[in-house]
């Protein structure tokens, strides 16, 4: 068993994938036509950081509902954790790429961590080795 993917709402394709793959250095892995249940065009969009097999499934609004939940998937709390082995240069390159750091870095018992916003604005800790 293994977990596949998870879903980040967003606002448009285009830009999430440009944040994911361009800022974070996701791979896009899949970008293709879809449908929706009851039939209308939508893209089936996959990124997930290199090496990983666990990826995620950007998925474009559809509603009122899905509008409001852009950025707080998860309440305001930090949902999403990417773990990298150079803290200091990752945290470098996403800054110098426009990714928002809510925190600077600080040693906790588990390692390096920053929290910083994804272009939807979810809040991620940036996680490496103490």
């Amino acid at each position: 068993m293994r977990l596949e993917l998870i879903t980040i709402v967003v606002d448009d394709y285009d830009e999430a994938i440009g944040f994911f793959t361009g800022a974070l250095g996701f791979d896009l892995v899949e970008d293709s036509p879809s449908l929706t249940n009851d039939g209308r065009p939508k893209r089936w969009v996959v990124v997930r950081p290199p090496g990983a097999e666990t990826g995620i499934l950007l998925a474009r609004a559809d509603g009122p509902d899905q509008s409001a939940a852009i950025g707080s998937q998860t309440a305001g709390r930090v949902g999403f954790f990417l773990r990298v082995d150079d803290f200091d240069a990752t945290h470098e390159r996403l800054t110098n790429a426009g990714v928002e750091f809510t925190t600077p870095p600080r040693a906790e018992p588990y390692g390096r961590v920053a929290v910083f916003l994804d272009i939807a604005g979810n809040h991620w800790d940036l996680l490496g080795p103490a």
